[in-house]
C-alpha cells in the first residue's frame, strides 16, 4: 500500500526549495543590507504633497483661510520628518547598498537628508506656480473641460504631471530610487509613464493619457500637447551599433515649443528633434528630425466596406 503524504506536510520542502533560490539568484533579494525607502510611506508622502500643493481637494474640503496656515504647517512639519527618513535611506542605499556600521557616517547621511529635504520643501511654492500653468494648459487645451477644478479632480494627465514634477525635483537633487518609485506609482495609477529624469517645460498638457511614454533623456519645450499612446522613446535601450552601453547618453528625442503630438505617434532617438510649432499626426513613426512649422501625417487610407449582398466598394477617407 502506497502511503499518501498529507499536502501540508509537503510545505516545509516547498519552503526550503524557495529559500534555496535566494542564494542562487542573489540579485533579486534585499537581505541584511540597509533599509530601503518604504513604498507605502513614499505613496503617503505623495498624497500629503498633493494636499500641500492643492489644499481643499480630495482631503479636508472644510478648509478656510483662517485654518489653512495651521493645516499646511502641520503637513509641512510631518513631511519634513517622514521625507527626511526616506531620503536618508535612499542616500545610504545609493552610496553603499548596505547599512554602514560607522555612527558618524550614519549621522552624515541624516544631515545630508535633512538639507535635501528642506531644499525640496522650499521649492514647493515655485512648483505650485508651474503646476498652475499645467492646469491652465489642460483647461484651455480641452474644449470639454469646464473648470480648473475639473482638471485637478479628474484628469489623469494632470495627476501624472504633478507626480512627475515632484519626482523630477528629487531626481535633480540626485536622490536615488524615490523618484522612480513615485513616477512608477503614477504610471500604475494613470497609465502614463514619465521618467523623472525627463525635462519638461511649462504649460504641458497630456490629453486622455493612457499609454503615454516619456523617456529619461527626453527634452520637451513649452506649450506642448500630447495625446494618448504617444511614445517619446529610444531607438535602442541597451547598446549602440558598436555594442557600447547607452546608459547616461541622450537616447530620447527633443520636442521644441508649441508642438502637438497626436494619438499613438512614436518619436524615437536621442538625435531626433521635433521643430517648434509642428504637428505630428496619429500613428506615425519618426526617427529623424522634423523642421519647425511642419505637419507630419500618414497618407489618407481608404475604407473598404462590404454590403449585405457581398458587393465591395471603396470609400475615400476624406468623404
Amino acid at each position: 500500500m502506497i502511503a499518501i503524504i498529507p499536502a501540508k506536510d509537503r510545505l516545509p520542502l516547498v519552503t526550503e526549495r524557495i529559500v534555496d533560490t535566494y542564494a542562487e539568484i542573489g540579485g533579486t533579494v534585499h537581505l541584511g543590507r540597509c533599509p530601503m525607502p518604504t513604498y507605502n510611506t513614499v505613496v503617503s508622502i505623495i498624497e500629503d504633497l498633493k494636499s500641500v500643493l492643492f489644499p481643499g481637494y480630495r482631503r479636508r474640503d472644510s478648509l478656510r483661510l483662517s485654518n489653512l496656515i495651521y493645516h499646511v504647517g502641520n503637513l509641512v512639519d510631518t513631511l519634513y520628518d517622514r521625507l527626511t527618513q526616506q531620503v536618508a535611506r535612499a542616500l545610504i542605499y545609493g552610496a553603499t547598498g548596505h547599512q554602514t556600521d560607522n555612527p558618524q557616517q550614519r549621522h552624515d547621511w541624516e544631515a545630508a537628508a535633512q538639507a535635501k529635504t528642506l531644499d525640496f520643501l522650499e521649492r514647493l511654492s515655485d512648483l505650485r506656480k508651474e503646476l498652475s500653468l499645467d492646469a491652465e494648459a489642460a483647461h484651455k487645451g480641452d474644449p470639454s473641460c469646464r473648470s480648473l477644478d475639473e482638471v485637478i479632480y479628474c484628469y489623469p494627465g494632470f495627476e501624472a504631471v504633478i507626480v512627475y514634477r515632484l519626482a523630477h525635483l528629487l531626481h535633480e537633487m540626485e536622490i536615488p530610487l524615490i523618484p522612480r518609485m513615485m513616477t512608477e506609482w503614477a504610471h500604475n495609477k494613470t497609465g502614463i509613464d514619465i521618467h523623472p529624469g525627463a525635462k519638461i517645460g511649462k504649460h504641458f498638457f497630456i490629453n486622455h493619457g493612457t499609454g503615454v511614454v516619456i523617456g529619461e533623456t527626453c527634452e520637451i519645450g513649452d506649450w506642448v500637447k500630447v495625446y494618448q499612446g504617444v511614445t517619446l522613446g529610444a531607438l535602442s535601450a541597451a547598446t549602440d551599433v558598436e555594442g557600447n552601453s547607452l546608459r547616461g547618453a541622450k537616447r530620447h528625442p527633443t520636442v521644441e515649443d508649441r508642438v502637438v503630438l497626436y494619438a499613438n505617434a512614436a518619436v524615437l532617438g536621442g538625435q531626433t528633434v521635433i521643430g517648434h510649432d509642428s504637428v505630428i499626426g496619429s500613428n506615425v513613426w519618426i526617427t529623424s528630425s522634423i523642421a519647425p512649422h511642419t505637419i507630419v501625417s500618414l497618407e489618407r487610407p481608404k475604407l473598404r466596406m462590404r454590403t449585405s449582398q457581398a458587393h465591395d466598394f471603396a470609400m475615400d477617407w476624406s468623404i
